[in-house]
């Protein structure tokens, strides 16, 4: 008798054959605090959105922390499917994890854990996303005010979008947004 095929539930299947938006979120192994700090939050932070704008994917929010990050963006608008997602993220965590290493002198070391996506087909629910990204600083403790979060988009967001457009997506309730979250980021950002 032939084993059924169920994914293995600690290496989401990433269902990447549609282009389309997409909500992602990846962690650090052990969700450890490796990017703790303003000069390593400045490296992945930069490097996001340098490996996105390389393989055209479309960032509309981002946060990144100490031991995840999250965004939402559109696949490249040429594309068919969305499969360059997986190559983009094992770019940018071969990259930002061969620097940690050297900077840690700690070589062979494993920083990234896996990355979650969610193809994003319904409007309220790629607004609330969007919500979601930009306020996830102050969900985590770290800022008052998103705005205020060097590593985030909502003050991109706050002065690229029109005051009607920011008005309406902060209005969209998070709270209904099932997002596996309980990282814990580092407070010294």
């Amino acid at each position: 008798m032939s084993e059924p095929s169920t994914p293995w539930p600690h290496a989401p299947t990433h269902l990447l054959a549609e282009g389309g938006t997409f909500f992602v979120t990846a962690s650090t192994l052990d969700h450890v605090q490796h990017f703790r700090g303003p000069a390593r939050l400045r490296v992945l932070h930069r490097g996001l959105l340098t490996v996105a704008r390389d393989f055209g994917w479309r960032l509309e929010a981002w946060s990144v922390f100490s031991n995840h990050y999250h965004f939402v963006a559109h696949s490249p608008p040429e594309a068919t499917e969305a499969t360059s997602l997986t190559a983009m993220l094992k770019i940018l965590h071969v990259k930002t994890s061969g620097w940690l290493n050297r900077l840690d002198k700690a070589p062979e070391r494993r920083v990234w854990f896996n990355y979650r996506d969610t193809r994003l087909t319904h409007q309220r629910s790629y607004l609330a996303r969007l919500n979601y990204v930009h306020q996830n600083p102050v969900k985590h403790g770290l800022v008052p005010v998103a705005n205020q979060y060097p590593w985030g988009s909502a003050a991109w967001f706050e002065r690229t979008a029109s005051p009607a457009q920011v008005k309406s997506i902060y209005r969209f309730k998070t709270d209904k947004v099932v997002v596996s979250d309980g990282f814990e980021p580092s407070l010294d950002w």
